[in-house]
């Protein structure tokens, strides 16, 4: 239970132009004040971020909303009435004032109310908004717990609130409402299906012009190790394949039932996507820990609810280099 002394203490250090890790309900946040050039520099060092890489503004309400958009569309307010707080980042254009250290130099910025009590507490004390990206080095598996976020960073931070196990366990869903039609940016917490019965339309993919994002890169969300992602028709057979090649290896699967071969780390996963999403950091921690050459991920269904799940998978492998599955 993170105490009253401590949100006290950790809002300070937000003023002072510190650095400090605190949880979401998706996931922990590497936070800075979002109005001070030189703290967000911050986290862009100890991350490894690219400059011109955005970052999410947190806000403790909808109240605040003005201070950061030039306007806020009728979108945002359907949007914000129905999941704020919650895990739903909004893309609005910025006011004037809005540092290019946020927006990548962008003429948008982005927006989230996050629902976790810790997050909220700390915002509503500190009283202004809060850039933060996953508390993880840029490109690698987001973290879920403190001490994910201990791994990653030790003495460096400033400041760590410990909140307990992120509930949700992926990063927030984020819309871009800068342009005519509502676009999913990246799925996540929210769900497609929840957005457009929310807003009562259609809500469109991004185009050749979509703002840049967090998450958004080809590679991301990756582990040191190799990862592949193969289809469950395939896995038995290039499992049994490649022990048999003597090959360490760390598996993901919907299975229990591991190969009659001696060797592999193996996590059996959720059957559902949210109990699925909710491990899946953790897991690819845990299978980037057991020292083997190549870490297996059972695809998922290529069904609307598995969306957030495969998006962070696909982008896992791509960005831990992996050779294609056959």
């Amino acid at each position: 239970m993170v105490t009253l002394p401590e949100i006290q203490h950790a809002a300070a250090v937000l003023k002072g132009g510190g650095v400090v890790a605190f949880p979401t309900e998706t996931v922990y946040g590497l936070g800075a004040d979002a109005a001070n050039p030189a703290a967000i520099a911050k986290i862009y060092a100890l991350k490894g971020r690219p400059s011109t890489h955005p970052v999410i503004v947190h806000l403790a309400g909808i109240e605040a909303l003005d201070d950061w958009v030039l306007a806020i569309p009728s979108s945002a307010a359907q949007l914000a009435a129905r999941f704020w707080p919650g895990p739903l980042t909004l893309i609005m254009r910025r006011a004037s004032h809005v540092l290019d250290a946020v927006t990548g130099g962008q003429d948008t910025v982005a927006i989230r109310v996050p629902a976790h009590p810790v997050a909220q507490a700390l915002l509503q004390a500190f009283g202004g908004g809060v850039a933060a990206p996953s508390a993880n080095r840029f490109g690698r598996v987001s973290a879920t717990t403190a001490a994910h976020v201990r791994a990653e960073f030790g003495a460096a931070l400033d400041c760590l609130l410990d909140g307990g196990e992120c509930a949700i366990g992926i990063e927030s869903t984020i819309v871009d409402l800068s342009g005519e039609q509502p676009k999913l940016l990246r799925p996540g917490g929210v769900s497609l299906a929840a957005l457009e019965a929310a807003l009562g339309a259609e809500v469109g993919l991004p185009g050749e012009g979509a703002p840049r994002a967090p998450g958004m890169l080809k590679a991301h969300y990756a582990p040191g190790t190799p990862l592949m992602l193969v289809e469950p028709d395939l896995m038995p057979g290039l499992v049994r394949e490649l022990l048999a090649q003597e090959k360490k290896l760390a598996v993901l699967s919907f299975s229990t039932a591991r190969p009659p071969l001696p060797g592999p780390t193996w996590l059996a996963a959720a059957s559902e996507p949210t109990g699925y999403a909710h491990a899946l950091y953790a897991n690819l921690r845990e299978l980037d820990a057991a020292g083997a050459q190549i870490i297996i991920v059972e695809r998922p269904p290529e069904q609307a609810q598995w969306l957030a799940v495969l998006d962070r998978l696909t982008r896992a492998a791509a960005g831990s280099r992996a050779a294609e599955a056959p």
